[in-house]
């Protein structure tokens, strides 16, 4: 059975259309089933950067811990709904071991950490987190989740740093176009060796003709059929150890009900 878990966090995002990623993920979750949906309480406050420079930390500490404590411990697989994507740090944490692969879905590469972060938001910096390097208290422990077992697929708009991080680490990337094979993304998942699979989808990898609530979108993006088919074809072949669908932000009520045929897609393939 899957259960869901709601967080409409907007405090690690770097958006204009922050505040309205709670409404995204409140969109969302009235169309959950609510007998197997829990809705997080977040800090109401932004929250405070600690002196790192990384915008809202304190914020974000206490929604990771949450996002742990509402995971951990079930045999249910677990789907979070944002909010922006750092609840998707969270939620990997809770179920890290050396035999997951991770594969994040998204236009941007999230590769960033607090020294070379223009924005300071830390959105920009989740995938890098998982692999250890992140701000303070927002990290999974180094060595757990390697860059061999990363499939980063669908991203399009890399900052020059996260060019070079990527460019010299072992993730594996898949271009847009690559998922127009359904079998590519369950292929490069299995060569990781990987046992389990945690499916991170951030909904500006879709064009943004399939889409339109979202705040950073970027053109030349998937379109919802290919991100769709090549989910399901690799919950063919692998475990599903968790997922996260972030980044929901619509500019009105009328906005996100266009929007949600579409994300709900997404659920289905990934409940």
């Amino acid at each position: 059975m899957t259960r869901f878990v709601v967080v409409p966090q907007w405090q690690g995002s770097s958006s204009s259309r922050a505040m309205q990623l709670v409404d995204g993920a409140d969109a969302i979750a009235g169309d959950l089933p609510r007998s197997a949906t829990t809705r997080l309480d977040i800090p109401l406050e932004a929250g405070d950067a600690l002196g790192t420079g990384v915008h809202r930390l304190s914020a974000l500490h206490r929604v990771r811990a949450q996002v742990e404590e509402a995971i951990g411990g079930t045999d249910e697989t677990v789907v979070v709904v944002g909010g922006d994507c750092g609840v998707a740090l969270g939620a990997v944490a809770a179920v890290a071991g050396e035999d997951l692969a991770v594969v994040w879905l998204d236009a941007h590469a999230d590769a960033h950490n607090p020294e070379t972060s223009a924005s300071g938001a830390f959105h920009g910096m989740v995938l890098r987190s998982i692999l250890g390097d992140g701000p303070d208290g927002m990290t999974v422990q180094a060595g757990v989740i390697t860059p061999s077992r990363v499939v980063l697929a669908g991203a399009r708009s890399l900052d020059l740093e996260e060019e070079l991080y990527v460019a010299g680490s072992e993730i594996r990337m898949l271009a847009p176009s690559d998922l127009s094979n359904h079998e590519a993304l369950a292929d490069a998942v299995e060569a990781t060796g990987a046992a389990r699979v945690y499916i991170h989808v951030d909904l500006d990898v879709l064009d943004p003709a399939e889409i339109t609530g979202v705040g950073l979108a970027e053109p030349f993006g998937v379109s919802t059929a290919d991100l769709v088919g090549s989910i399901r074809a690799l919950r063919a072949r692998l475990p599903l150890a968790g997922a996260s669908l972030t980044e929901f932000s619509p500019s009105s009520p009328d906005a996100a009900v266009d929007d949600l045929g579409t994300i709900l897609r997404i659920v289905g393939a990934l409940a």
